[in-house]
């Protein structure tokens, strides 16, 4: 017997930049030659589901993350800045303080819902992930992108 798919709606805010919470270096940082393989230069999605977590029921999960990630990019400062193209098209990092991407976004779904559809191949994963438009290339954007996608309960 086949299941039917699971219809669902996600809801996103618009894509904001959170920066370091604390001024931090302005420097450039070379990548190293693994890390500027021409064969990398693109962003990978990656997906974790996390339950819910009851002590967390006063808290709202996409502000605590903000508030951590902001916290965060004080001393992983390099990931706030952005890549840049040099001479020979040799990558680096400069570290401009700018921010890391977040999407706040819920869905009309709960976890159990999706069923045994969250092992890979997983196959909403289209619908979840949002595809920032002109994202897509690594150089002067964002490093990072974040999701918070909260489910219903």
């Amino acid at each position: 017997m086949t299941s039917s798919p699971l219809l669902f709606t996600v809801r996103r805010c618009q894509p904001e930049l959170v920066p370091p919470a604390a001024p931090t270096p302005r420097e450039v940082k070379l990548l190293s030659d693994i890390d500027d393989q021409e064969c990398l230069r693109f962003n990978m999605p990656i997906i974790f589901i996390y339950r819910h977590e009851p002590s967390m029921i006063e808290k709202d999960p996409a502000k605590v993350l903000k508030r951590a990630l902001s916290q965060t990019l004080v001393y992983y400062y390099p990931l706030a800045g952005r890549i840049r193209e040099g001479a020979r098209d040799k990558l680096m990092v400069d570290c401009t303080g700018e921010g890391v991407m977040f999407i706040e976004a819920e869905t009309d779904v709960t976890l159990d819902e999706f069923g045994d559809a969250l092992h890979p191949p997983f196959p909403c994963f289209q619908e979840l992930i949002y595809d920032v438009p002109g994202t897509n290339q690594i150089i002067d954007h964002p490093i990072l992108l974040i999701q918070a996608l909260s489910m219903k309960l």
